[in-house]
């Protein structure tokens, strides 16, 4: 038999709770007030709620089962990834679908987020690179790569080589990120960062300096979703999840580059792609886009989701970023809350927020106006569409 008719689906609920690099709160406390805050501002309750999904667990954060036992949640849906933030896309299209599906009617798309708790990333005790074949952010011990950053650089150095660019023009990028950070309230990171301050930061991976990596934080994040039909009974306007495609893999795929980039590539040669995203989202490229929220673990996603979703073409987004076209009132502001370089990593949830404030025409003083379209996408290739109901 066929499955079931398809209904279309909308974010009607968002928390975060405040963010710091250290919090004595354990990822339990985080992950309650971040639910509590999305129930709050759609205008449900903890019984409503009959879906879990997460990105992230034990150690990093708390598991879906120890949440919904805690928080009293009756779930007939559940997903939990491997914990890692590049599953926040895919957490929440299963969310979609799921609701889509009439799986789950109020699905919560929640992650308490404790990187105090891991101590250092990388380094002597990497776990990460122990992993046969190597850690998939490009840790290989064993050549003394043993920090996520480590393949961000590599690809980097390579795109720079490749096209003939210059590799300090991507201090645009955490510039940018700090200026839109310093207009949210609740950003980790609100000090000025102009060209002198980058150029006096130390090199953590050549040619990457310290503002070029994602912050470690703690924090709670929440999204609620369910049918358009209930959101537009709710308390906030119904934001519509109009377009998604998956996250992609194989042989010419590594998380943080385009084919052909990465360190564990086989092949050399980038190729143009198809992105159903836009056509399922009924726009005709990304043309249409009005604001980018894009995964910035490291400076150089952003160039990469550049070419990648086609905003320009290879080699070219290092240069056409430059001059403030990234941010708040040029032609495509990215990451307008200041991202994981300064905003906060809370493993992606903070993106999704913020693309819905700016289709609430809520986000205050980081505002775009007549912003219509949000697009979320990934260098891993991942991405999904919010839209303004119309």
């Amino acid at each position: 038999m066929p499955l079931g008719p398809v209904r279309q689906v909308a974010i009607v609920g968002i928390g975060i709770t405040e963010l710091s690099r250290k919090s004595a709160r354990s990822g339990l406390d985080l992950a309650a007030e971040a639910l509590q805050l999305g129930l709050d501002d759609a205008g449900l309750g903890a019984g409503d709620v009959d879906g879990l999904f997460t990105n992230v667990g034990y150690p990093l954060s708390i598991d879906y089962d120890r949440m919904a036992e805690a928080f009293g949640l009756r779930i007939r849906a559940a997903v939990q990834t491997w914990s890692h933030g590049r599953f926040v896309g895919p957490a929440l299209q299963a969310a979609a679908q799921a609701v889509a599906l009439g799986t789950t009617e109020v699905a919560a798309c929640l992650a308490g987020v404790s990187f105090s708790g891991l101590g250092v990333v990388g380094g002597a005790g990497d776990a990460e690179g122990l992993r046969q074949g190597g850690g998939s952010h490009g840790e290989l011990p064993h050549y003394g790569m043993t920090a996520p950053g480590a393949g961000a650089a590599m690809a980097f150095r390579r795109y720079c080589e490749r096209y003939g660019v210059d590799p300090a023009l991507i201090s645009a990028v955490p510039m940018a990120m700090r200026r839109h950070a310093r207009l949210n309230p609740n950003a980790q990171m609100t000090k000025p960062l102009e060209q002198a301050d980058y150029d006096a930061q130390p090199y953590i991976v050549e040619p990457l300096r310290r503002p070029d990596f994602a912050l470690l934080s703690d924090g709670g994040a929440c999204l609620l979703v369910t049918t358009v039909e209930r959101a537009r009974d709710l308390r906030q306007p119904a934001v519509i999840v109009s377009g998604m495609q998956g996250l992609r893999a194989g042989r010419d795929e590594f998380i943080f580059a385009p084919p052909g980039l990465g360190v564990f590539t086989q092949g050399d040669e980038r190729r143009v792609e198809d992105h159903p995203v836009y056509a399922m989202a009924g726009l005709s490229g990304p043309g249409d886009v009005d604001s980018l929220q894009l995964y910035d673990a490291f400076s150089p996603n952003v160039v990469f989701v550049l070419e990648r979703f086609g905003f320009t073409g290879e080699g070219q987004a290092l240069k056409w970023l430059q001059d403030g076209r990234i941010e708040l009132g040029g032609e495509l502001p990215v990451n307008t809350a200041g991202g994981l370089l300064s905003e906060a990593h809370l493993c992606g949830w903070g993106h999704m927020a913020e693309a819905v404030r700016q289709i609430r025409g809520q986000a205050g003083d980081r505002q775009v106006a007549g912003c219509e379209v949000v697009q979320w996408a990934t260098p891993f290739g991942d991405s999904t569409v919010f839209t303004k109901d119309r």
